[in-house]
Formats: C-alpha cells, structure tokens, sequence
C-alpha cells in the first residue's frame, strides 16, 4: 500500500502513545497528517501497558477533590530527580502536561479518569502526593473501531482471562471473591457473559481497558480526522533540504520512495530497547538482554536521526526503566516475558532471594528500584539467578507471575521448569543450585519476624505505597506473612528493561537538537525515543506516558504553529 499523496505537512514515524498523540494533535490542527508504522499493528508497548498516565496538578484531580501543585510536583522531583539535567524540560512538562490532558479530551476519543489512591513511588519525600497524579483511560469500546479494529496490537495473553477477556483495575479484588461474596459473584458472572457475547463476533474481548484503551482511543482519533497510516513500513532515511528535514524515504517493494513533508518529522518509534548494539553500549552488563517492550523496538528513530545530525542525551542515572520479568514458553512456541509489577511481590508471604540464597531487597520497592537492587547484588555478572520463593498458600491466593490465583493444578508449570516445587525448604534450595542450609536459615529468620507482620531486615509495608500493593485484608501488615505452608514454590527473575532512557536530545518544544544546542529544523522527537526528563529515575506511576503524552502534544502544536505563521506569511505577502 502507498500513500495517497506525494506531500504531507506532517510525518509521523511510529504508532505507539507519543506519535499518535502528535498525529492527533496535528491533525486536529487541520493539517495533513501521515502515520508510518513498521509493524502490521499500532499501539506499540503501550497497548501491552497498564495505560497510566502520570500528570501532576491536572485539572481531574481538583474535580475529584484531590489537592496538589505545581509547587508540590517541583519539590518531589527534586529529590527523586536530584540530576540538575534537563530541569528545562521538566519544567516544560509541568507547565504544559495538564494542558495538554485537556486539549486531548476536547479535541480527541482520549478520556482519562483519575486514580484517586495511587501513591507514588517514594511516598516519603516532601511533594509526595497518595493519588490523582496518575491518570488512567477510561474503558473503550473496540467496536467503535469497526474493521480497523484488527489492527489495534492486542494485549498479552497473560493479562487477559479466558483467552481474550480484559479487565480493568477495579474488577480483579471482585474476581477475588467469587463464591465469597455475592455482590462480586454476580459482577463477575456479568463480565464474564458479556465477554461470551463479545466472543460471538470478534476474535477477542471488545472492552478495552489499560493500554489498551489508551492505544485504541487515539487510533480512533486519527480514523476520525481521516489520519493515513502505512504498515509495515520501514523508513529508510530522512531527507534532507539544505540542513532541515523535508521528508522521509521508504522503501518501497526494490525501490525507494521520497514523501515530502512541509512542516516536519516526527520520530516517535519507542527506544532502543531490542537493539543488541546500542544496549552493549549503554547498559551494564548484569542487565542481560531481556525486554519487556514491543519486538519491534530496535532503535530505526536513533539512527535515522543521528544520520541528520541529532545529538544523544546520555545525561541518565540509569539508562533504561526497569522491571523483574519471569520467562516461559507459550503453546505456540513463543516467548513468554511477564513483568512482575504490582500482582506479586508486595503481596504476604513472598521473598525475593540471590544466588546465595539470600533476601537482598524489600520486595515491595517499585519495579524499577527492585531490579536496580538486582543489578547492584550482581556485581555486573550478566545472567545471574533470582528467584521468588513462596508457599502453598501464598501462591492459591495471589498466584505467582502469569499463573493466576486459585490454579487448582500448576503441573504443567513444573513440567515445564517455570516453576520450582519442592516438599519442603531444602529440597527446594538444592532443586534451584542453592546450599539447603542458607536458603532456610534466609526464610527461619524471614518467618521469624513475618508471623507479627514484621519485616525487620528491609521494612517491607512501612509506606502507604508499599501497603497500597499488599493485601489491605490481611492484618497486621498487608505486605508480610509467613512463608510456611509446605510444598513449596520457586520462580525464577531476570532483569528487564520497560523501555529505555537515553534518547535524542530536544528542546522544550520537541524539537530535535545537535551537539551544539540548535534545533534541526523540521525534526520532532517523543516517546521513549526523546531522551528521559527523568534522567532514567521513575518518580511514580505513569512517568513514560505522562511526558509521552504531553511532548507529543507539544511536538502537534508547534508544527501548527509554524502552519499557521506560514500561511499568515503568505497571506501577507500576497497583499502587497
């Protein structure tokens, strides 16, 4: 498939959170807008995502009666992001996220609701707020979407229930009580018959939640505005006026094809996180060459802008945002990769230990300071084993990575050596390679202190955010309970990155830099290609999207502006 026209005002390379948002804006500035997608599908890592969206001081946060500032956000950033570099774009997303949360509800399918008990993740510092920062989609209708629908990418198997059914936040402490409570018995019999139905005429569950619905209500923006899209695409180069970019170059069947654009480039095609070369140079070793992004993220927006001239902002204290994941094959071959965020390790009556067999974490930190945990215990040996360990009991109620709770037989689990099972502690230890006799010791003196709820060693359950992920039943602690009931279970972690961090560097406008601070005329960057305002630290929930989000809208404004100033400019000339 070719585009329609020779010339656009605006090219879009990637169809993930960032790009669609600058295509939506764009478009919604009434100008003419092209999609180029490498994959057959849009959505990219964000349609596997939890969609949360971190914009501090937006306007749904006043209207939920939740109280914060800018004033607020700047002290909290101070401290988790202590890096003076790239203060200016911090500053720039501050200002402008919550405008930009409003221009896309008013102007797009985007709706986001807020979550009112999210806490983010350092709960402590000053600044700090326990919810409303983080914004969520509101469930979407894939029907909405009409045939296009099949090329929304669709969420991974394992975050879906009976092969296709989505469900958002709120539904899982239901699905919890089946048969406990009626209330939950009979939400749960709903979800499921209108995911029976769904299944009548499509291949998957239409209730879109997360992500997902992040990815569909943007898509659906674009269908709207009568945005083009080209699959499968690869872009070969930027083409270049002089020292502005004019244009990309695709290659088409053997040949090459130039499609002018007037008013600029985006670059939106998710980091770098599957590229071999560049995670060699950037990563530490101990990191391995585990992702938990989209297979198609291999860096094409680094090199093609580096190529034009573009600079890289490696001002990060880590290069990349992480998250533990735990590996398996699915039955159709494919590798599995689950990121163990927030259904597990906060949970009681789980640990977290090293090849020694050792605990060397609180286990209920977020993601990203678990692994960096993970990858300072490794020393920076690549490929060394962490395992979660837990009991009978603990894995029937909360489950353990992608095996859900209340799985009656886990056999095929075993089998398959995703998960350890051993009759008592030191059968489990020589099972994984690790001495029987410092693995107990590890878990006597875990026990020791879980059966008051106390977690002496790392303090598990002592911040609201910690507690937040735990289990709120259970008492006195919702992160801490014995690890006791024979047999017992072992699963073994890696550390994986959700996307990388160092990317190009721009101005508060989304524009590509060189190494010598001046913009590339007609060059765009957003998404996890534009490097992290965070410097590779993660404040709270969402902080990808947020400034995904919001750079990709200011990237769509700008590029309207510069139309409007020209179209003025030619009005003026003309009446001389």
């Amino acid at each position: 498939m070719m585009p329609a026209h020779e010339t656009y005002d605006v090219i879009v390379i990637g169809a993930g959170a960032g790009g669609m948002t600058a295509a939506a804006v764009a478009a919604a500035e009434g100008l003419r807008v092209l999609v180029i997608e490498k994959t057959a599908f849009v959505g990219g890592t964000t349609a596997w995502s939890g969609g949360m969206v971190w914009i501090p001081a937006n306007a749904k946060m006043k209207e939920a009666g939740l109280s914060d500032s800018i004033t607020d956000a700047v002290q909290y950033l101070s401290s988790t992001v202590p890096e003076p570099a790239n203060a200016g774009l911090r500053a720039a997303f501050l200002a402008r996220g919550p405008e930009a949360i409003a221009y896309l509800e008013a102007n797009t399918e985007v709706r986001l609701q807020p979550v009112k008990v999210y806490p983010d993740y350092y709960p402590e510092r000053l600044g700090a707020t326990s919810g409303g920062r983080v914004l969520e989609p509101v469930a979407f209708n894939g029907t909405r979407l009409g045939q296009a629908f099949a090329r929304l990418r669709a969420p991974l198997p394992e975050f879906t229930l009976f092969g296709g059914m989505m469900v958002n936040r709120l539904d899982i402490p239901h699905l919890r009580r089946i048969g406990k409570s009626l209330r939950s018995t009979l939400r749960a019999a709903r979800l499921v018959s209108q995911y029976a139905f769904q299944r009548l005429r499509s291949p998957r569950g239409t209730t879109l939640h997360l992500g997902n619905a992040l990815a569909a209500r943007l898509y659906a923006s674009l269908l709207a505005r009568q945005v083009e899209f080209l699959f499968s695409t690869d872009v070969e180069d930027l083409s270049m006026q002089g020292d502005r970019v004019g244009g990309v170059v695709i290659r088409h069947g053997s040949r090459d094809r130039s499609i002018a654009a007037r008013r600029g480039v985006v670059i939106a095609t998710g980091g770098f996180s599957h590229d071999a070369i560049l995670r060699k140079r950037f990563f530490p070793a101990a990191a391995g060459f585990v992702s938990a992004t989209n297979a198609s993220v291999t860096g094409d927006g680094l090199r093609l802008a580096a190529a034009a001239g573009a600079a890289l902002n490696t001002d990060a204290t880590s290069p990349a945002y992480w998250v533990p994941v735990s590996l398996f094959r699915r039955g159709d071959g494919s590798r599995g990769v689950f990121p163990h965020t927030v259904t597990d390790r906060a949970k009681p009556g789980v640990i977290a230990i090293n090849a020694a067999g050792r605990r060397f974490v609180n286990e209920a930190l977020s993601y990203h300071e678990f692994v960096l945990a993970m990858l300072r215990d490794g020393d920076g040996e690549p490929d060394r084993p962490f395992y979660l360990i837990c009991d009978r009991a603990f894995l029937w109620a909360y489950g353990l990575g992608r095996i859900k709770p209340y799985t009656r037989n886990v056999r095929h689990y075993v089998a398959s050596g995703e998960l350890v099972e051993a009759a008592d502690v030191a059968q489990l230890a020589a099972k994984v390679g690790i001495k029987p006799s410092v693995l107990t010791a590890t878990i006597a003196n875990y026990n020791e202190g879980a059966s008051e709820g106390r977690d002496p060693e790392f303090g598990r359950g002592s911040t609201v955010y910690q507690r937040h992920l735990g289990d709120a039943a259970h008492k006195p602690n919702p992160c801490v309970a014995p690890v006791a009931s024979a047999p017992f279970f072992a699963m073994r972690i890696h550390p994986a990155d959700l996307g990388t961090a160092i990317g190009m560097k721009v101005d508060a406008q989304a524009r590509v830099l060189r190494e010598d601070g001046t913009p590339i005329a007609g060059l765009y960057a957003c998404g996890n290609d534009m490097g992290s305002i965070m410097n590779g630290n993660y404040p709270g929930p969402g902080i990808t999207l947020g400034p995904a989000l919001t750079f990709g809208y200011i990237a769509g404004r700008h590029l309207a502006e510069k139309a409007a100033v020209a179209i003025g400019t030619a009005a003026a000339s003309s009446s001389v």
